[in-house]
């Protein structure tokens, strides 16, 4: 490239001025750089969606990065035509090796999320048994946070200490690790609790994503992992924002850790006088006839008895809990309408006795 240069400098471009063939130079090659890639890209564009998508998408990714490398190659090309004092060339010189850095921390961080995007990219969520899916997306969500914050805090380390008065000062804050560790580690315990937390998480995953959960007393879908919170999206349609930290200091319940089956519960406070048996047949009669239902569970028991009442306990299972919650609202819906049509006598009923009358005399023998 640079007897091309010296050519072109010696023979066609002799009257222009150092500065401005490098300029022009510059833009040339940018310009070449950037057409190649619109290029690539409609070509991409042209082709339907179902064709290689994982290429297209990592085409995608590496989009910003490609433009980086253009422009830091063109400016190494054309620098050498550019006279500059020695002391110059010196700072330029550690500027560029900063730059290749950041460009070397740049490949290593696209390179990792295309290979955990190429992981994630074959799982379906959409399925009605997606555990497994769920669990690694959950650990890629969270690894992919930790190890981008990882290499952009190593390349913009060895960037930085490619000058030398940054190089000193991180040889001064070597030297004091150990007071500043403490100081820091106690002014940010929070955000490092839950920076572990998320680690913690990621490897025993007591919640993943899309796991049905009480919170707080709320009841909602994990929506959202991030590095220190999790965002729970309530039945509701609100928001729960909950720091990671609490996750594991916290007793909550999780509706699918193992799997997305659930057994719902329904309770009816009835008279004495109900025939549990009919409730019974009736219950299967409505289970057996819903779509919600997952054929497995269906159960009716006498769970306690009041002074004035009896609690009946109806069981029914279903695939998950959005629809564990619908089927307890139908078969809930449906006894009550049973039980007032056929056995109106055994609705709750409350009974007392007129003390101002006699006695009734006790029976003989």
């Amino acid at each position: 490239m640079a007897p091309f240069l010296s050519f072109l400098d010696g023979r066609f471009l002799a009257w222009l001025p150092d500065w401005l063939l490098a300029i022009l130079l510059f833009a040339v090659i940018v310009m070449a750089g950037l057409a190649v890639q619109a290029l690539v890209s409609r070509f991409f564009a042209r082709r339907p969606e179902s064709w290689h998508p994982f290429l297209r998408h990592a085409w995608t990714r590496t989009r910003r990065l490609v433009r980086f490398i253009i422009v830091v190659f063109a400016v190494t090309l054309v620098l050498p035509l550019v006279p500059l004092a020695a002391a110059v060339q010196d700072h330029m010189h550690t500027l560029f090796v900063a730059l290749f850095v950041v460009q070397m921390g740049w490949i290593a961080l696209v390179i990792a999320n295309i290979a955990m995007d190429r992981y994630v990219l074959g799982l379906d969520l959409n399925q009605a048994d997606n555990l497994l899916a769920r669990k690694a997306v959950t650990q890629m969500r969270i690894l992919r946070q930790a190890v981008n914050v990882l290499i952009i805090l190593l390349t913009a380390g060895f960037a930085l200490m490619s000058f030398s008065s940054v190089r000193q000062f991180g040889i001064s804050l070597f030297a004091s690790a150990g007071i500043a560790g403490i100081v820091a580690g106690m002014a940010a315990r929070p955000l490092f609790e839950n920076l572990l937390a998320g680690l913690q998480l990621a490897f025993t995953q007591p919640l993943r994503m899309g796991d049905a959960v009480v919170i707080a007393g709320e009841w909602g879908w994990v929506e959202e992992i991030g590095s220190v919170y999790i965002v729970v999206r309530l039945w509701d349609w609100r928001r729960l924002v909950v720091p990671l930290s609490y996750i594991f200091n916290t007793p909550f319940a999780n509706w699918t850790r193992s799997s997305a089956s659930i057994i719902g519960t329904v309770f009816l406070y009835m008279d004495y006088t109900l025939p549990v048996d009919k409730v019974r047949e009736k219950a299967a009669e409505i289970a057996k006839a819903s779509p919600l239902w997952d054929g497995q569970v269906v159960n009716v028991q006498v769970s306690d008895a009041k002074d004035s009442v009896i609690e009946v306990r109806i069981l029914a299972s279903a695939p998950d809990s959005s629809k564990a919650w619908d089927l307890r609202c139908e078969i809930r819906e449906k006894l009550i309408a049973y039980i007032r049509d056929s056995f109106p006598e055994c609705l709750p009923r409350t009974r007392w006795q007129d003390l101002s009358l006699p006695a009734e005399p006790p029976r003989p023998g």
